[in-house]
């Protein structure tokens, strides 16, 4: 029976776990990052991965790095004949990328070239991409550089955000992977070198990536909204304050208001004017040290100050 070691840390890797537990492979090992702090609470939490593995009563590892540590002898001692890796969030050295007779594979969520890192899923809608999809290849030293195996593409609709994708594209990466396991064990896959010209990254997202910048159209606004959830989140400041944009609709009107700008305030919504002379609609917020709510609430509440003319953005004026 071939033994596969796999890694991965989040829900997005957890079906990818189970699909591996349920066929005729061996998951001899599992490794993820350690526990968190979570929440407010700071409640130490185990990775969706950690929880999967210790329900189906597989050994777990959580080195905090995984390069030089016991953990990585240890697996190195159980002698895989193939590692693969979702989302694990480390990267391999290669003592232990040598130790597989079938190497090392990953299952990464995007169509590389495109959006090497660890943001793929939140990039491709922020760049307002019509498709993403998931590839399958060989990991190496270098960030997800490796010969491709196997991809498949998905469209990306209007509703979908990193959620939605995130869901979509991991049942993707699982039917991919499994499909690919058998052709790859056999001998019958030729890795395909990946286009250096065409590389395009996704780092970890940064705090200032989720301030919006009204400059940009309404649409751009639109695909960071939906590109920040829901997680970290997108914001503007209103009066100083963070004001969280959960949903925002991009609308065929045009105006010559200054970006940042209330145009129109509504029963159920509130318009500002963006980059290009266009405008979006307001339509779910989140105020600070608030629950998420709808426009409607949050103008018959915190909000019920607000006025035409009165300008959002990073100077909260």
């Amino acid at each position: 029976m071939i033994k596969i070691v796999f890694m991965g840390t989040p829900a997005f890797s957890v079906p990818i776990l189970e699909a591996l537990i349920d066929s005729e492979y061996e998951v001899v090992a599992v490794v993820t990052q350690p526990d968190r702090p979570v929440g407010r609470k700071k409640i130490l939490t185990a990775s969706p991965v950690k929880a999967a593995a210790v329900q189906h009563d597989l050994p777990v590892f959580q080195p905090e790095k995984i390069s030089g540590s016991p953990e990585m002898e240890t697996l190195i001692a159980l002698e895989p004949d193939l590692i693969v890796t979702a989302a694990f969030g480390q990267f391999l050295p290669q003592k232990l990328l040598s130790v597989p007779k079938y190497g090392a594979i990953n299952v990464h969520a995007s169509l590389l070239p495109k959006y090497r890192g660890g943001a793929p899923v939140h990039y491709a809608l922020m760049k307002g991409e019509k498709e993403t999809g998931v590839s399958i290849m060989y990991m190496e030293k270098k960030m997800d550089a490796g010969d491709i195996l196997a991809q498949k593409s998905l469209d990306i609709t209007r509703n979908d955000d990193v959620g939605t994708l995130f869901d979509r594209l991991s049942a993707l990466g699982k039917d991919l992977l499994m499909d690919t396991l058998p052709k790859l064990l056999a001998g019958d896959i030729t890795p395909v070198k990946q286009n250096e010209e065409e590389v395009t990254y996704s780092p970890n997202i940064k705090r200032e990536e989720e301030l919006v910048d009204w400059t940009k159209t309404a649409a751009e606004v639109d695909y960071q909204v939906r590109g920040l959830r829901p997680w970290p989140v997108a914001y503007t400041l209103l009066e100083g304050n963070r004001l969280k944009l959960w949903d925002v609709t991009p609308t065929e009107e045009k105006t010559t208001a200054v970006p940042g700008t209330i145009i129109r305030i509504e029963k159920e919504a509130v318009y500002i004017a963006c980059g290009d002379q266009t405008v979006v609609k307001i339509n779910e917020v989140q105020p600070a040290g608030k629950s998420k709510m709808t426009v409607m609430a949050f103008l018959s509440g915190v909000g019920s100050q607000l006025k035409v003319g009165e300008k959002v953005g990073s100077n909260g004026n």
